[in-house]
C-alpha cells in the first residue's frame, strides 16, 4: 500500500509543473518519470528508516515522497535545460 501512496503523491504533485516552462527532459513525460522515480525512492528509504514494512500507511508515509518528488523533478529540470544550452536551443 506505501508504494501505492508514494506513486499517487508523485503523480499529485507533477500536476502542477503545468504553471512550469516545459523545459524538462523528454517534456511533461519525462517530468511525471522523474516525479514518481523520486517520490518512490525517497519513500522507500523513509519507510525503511522508521521500521514500517510495505504495507503500513499513515501521514508519514505522504510526508516521505514530497522532497523525491522534487528533487526527481529538479534533476529531469536540470537535464533538460542542460540539453537545451548544448544544442544552442537556450531561449531568448
Amino acid at each position: 500500500m506505501a508504494a501505492l501512496v508514494w506513486f499517487t503523491t508523485g503523480v499529485a504533485l507533477w500536476h502542477f509543473t503545468v504553471f512550469l516552462p516545459d523545459r524538462f527532459w523528454a517534456g511533461i513525460v519525462g517530468a511525471l518519470i522523474g516525479a514518481a522515480i523520486g517520490a518512490m525512492i525517497t519513500g522507500a528509504i523513509g519507510q525503511i528508516l522508521i521500521g514500517d514494512s510495505i504495507g503500513t500507511t499513515g501521514i508519514q508515509t505522504v510526508l516521505f515522497a514530497i522532497p523525491g518528488t522534487a528533487l526527481g523533478l529538479a534533476a529531469v529540470w536540470a537535464i533538460g535545460v542542460r540539453q537545451e544550452r548544448a544544442a544552442g536551443l537556450e531561449p531568448a
